[in-house]
């Protein structure tokens, strides 16, 4: 309820600035995205081992191409988690991905996907993706837009492997899938 709660203040601040002058506009699919890829920020408990340092910034990154625009950063600015300022990298190489706390991953870079999520081996990247049949492949959180809706399949297997915590208000809000099925759908 915690995370609905959240989501729901954080959807509406970013209706509000994404509104155009002199109404209001449904946000885009990637700009409800971008709110999404924050709140992993505030739900999920990273290792101290996951920052370069203890100065070091909560980054989130996005691999390949970049379908969020401003948005994300727009999303972010200013906020912090783990009271580590939040940053937005994109990010073309494996290597790249590795320094990241949140990897999204577009449907675009689907055939690298795998060596992205090698290289994240033994990292404690929360990856995210909206590729079909993620789970399978080992991404964490695959975001799902259906009938409009964006709805979150959370592999916690994948994540407890990589020493993360998923808090159980986001679980509640999630569809739970293991790597033998993603559940399918868009």
């Amino acid at each position: 309820m915690a995370f609905l709660t959240q989501r729901l203040r954080v959807v509406l601040a970013a209706m509000m600035l994404f509104a155009p002058v002199g109404g209001w506009a449904a946000p885009s699919e990637y700009q409800v995205k971008a709110v999404f890829l924050y709140n992993f920020s505030r739900f999920v408990e990273w290792p101290a081992s996951a920052f370069a340092g203890p100065d070091a910034p909560f980054v989130v990154g996005v691999f390949g191409h970049d379908p969020f625009g401003r948005d994300l950063d727009e999303v972010v600015r200013g906020e912090t988690a783990a009271g580590r300022p939040l940053v937005v990298r994109r990010v073309q190489t494996a290597a790249e991905a590795a320094a990241c706390q949140i990897l999204f991953i577009h449907q675009s870079e689907d055939k690298r996907l795998s060596e992205v999520i090698d290289a994240l081996d033994h990292h404690s990247t929360l990856t995210v993706s909206d590729v079909d049949g993620t789970a399978q492949r080992g991404v964490m959180i695959r975001l799902v837009t259906d009938k409009g809706r964006v709805r979150m399949r959370v592999n916690v297997e994948s994540a407890r492997a990589a020493q993360l915590t998923i808090s159980s208000n986001l679980l509640r809000s999630a569809e739970i899938v293991s790597a033998a099925d993603d559940g399918g759908g868009k």
